[in-house]
């Protein structure tokens, strides 16, 4: 019997899979009721994906959307409840319809039970999408 990963453990073997492009993999790091929220999300993006299958549909064309490259800054913070990180990191890559860079930073609070996900809110910059130039719609946001 396996023990399962820790919180802070799962996160960075989760980025490992999404730099390798390997979504399915990624999705079947969660629960299958995890819910995943997007709490700065502009109108007309999803706010909240409720399940596995969920999550998975919204992940599915990730790669074809954005080339994941590197998370050059990643900072893993416990909190009180074992369960719970906050994660600050910064991902870049290029998008894939136009080869323009892709660079975006990101706070989430992850909640993670039997070594699966559970509870993952993105806070994620909404101001990026509207930057010249930038076209985060075709990318699965």
């Amino acid at each position: 019997m396996s023990v399962p990963l820790q919180p802070a453990e799962l996160y960075r073997h989760s980025l490992r899979l999404l730099l390798n492009k390997a979504i399915p993999a990624w999705v079947d790091l969660w629960a299958e009721d995890g819910l995943m929220e997007f709490p700065f999300a502009p109108p007309g993006w999803p706010s909240r994906l409720e399940g596995r299958e969920a999550i998975a549909a919204y992940m599915r064309s990730y790669p074809d959307h954005i080339d994941l490259q590197d998370i050059p800054d990643l900072q893993i913070h416990q909190t009180a409840a074992a369960d719970t990180i906050v994660v600050e990191m910064r991902a870049v890559g290029r998008l894939v319809e136009t080869g323009k860079p892709f660079e975006m930073t990101y706070i989430a609070v992850v909640t993670v039970q039997d070594g699966r996900f559970t509870s993952y809110r993105d806070y994620w910059n909404p101001l990026a999408i509207l930057e010249p130039g930038a076209n985060f719609a075709a990318a699965g946001r």
